[in-house]
């Protein structure tokens, strides 16, 4: 589980792919991503769980999204995010299988 707060934008994109790229060596990486603190998101965020998301299908896991504000749910709609990623209302919901 990675949990983020503030905004997600160009300063924060290195940081952000550094922690979810990192799994090492698990071989099925499962992870859901707490967004309930982010209050922006650019196309940065966007690129890098886009990233994310192929690293961890390529490697048979799963990306999923969760507790995204209105504002950044909306982004993650208008560029079709939502229909690659799972997205969930609660943590708990995106943890159940």
């Amino acid at each position: 589980m990675v949990t983020l707060h503030g905004e997600i934008d160009h300063a924060v994109a290195n940081e952000l792919t550094e922690a979810l790229l990192s799994y090492g060596s698990v071989t099925r990486p499962r992870t859901v991503v707490d967004l309930s603190g982010v209050t922006f998101m650019d196309s940065s965020g966007i690129n890098v769980l886009i990233a994310a998301q192929q690293s961890m299908s390529d490697a048979q896991g799963w990306l999923r999204i969760a507790g995204a504000q209105a504002s950044v749910l909306r982004v993650l709609e208008l560029v079709g995010l939502d229909q690659v990623i799972d997205c969930h209302s609660t943590v708990e919901q995106a943890l159940t299988p």
